[in-house]
């Protein structure tokens, strides 16, 4: 069990993909830049076997914006996109049009 105080730490928000990419030399990683808002962000997500590049420019997602960044692939993660599965992924998303930067919780 995890206490609500817990949980509310995290800054989970509405993320718009501008731009999306297949990062070199791996077959499942994508760098998408993310609209949160107030900035741009530049997530790298192990979403490449399941989602290509284009399919994911314009799509709302939902991300971990406060996750401290960490690299990858040489590059910088500031944020963590959220997905369910394991062999299939699927994205969380939203089912309204929703601005970039809204809060979920």
């Amino acid at each position: 069990m995890v206490a609500y105080e817990e949980f509310a730490k995290l800054d989970l928000r509405v993320g718009r993909v501008l731009e999306c990419s297949r990062v070199e030399n791996s077959g499942k990683l994508l760098r998408l830049v993310v609209d949160i808002g107030n900035e741009k962000r530049q997530v790298i997500a192990g979403i490449g076997k399941q989602y290509a590049p284009e399919e994911m420019e314009g799509k709302n997602i939902v991300m971990i914006a406060n996750l401290d960044y960490r690299k990858l692939a040489g590059l910088e993660s500031q944020g963590m996109l959220l997905a369910a599965g394991d062999a299939e992924i699927a994205l969380l998303g939203i089912d309204k049009e929703l601005a970039p930067g809204t809060k979920v919780g």
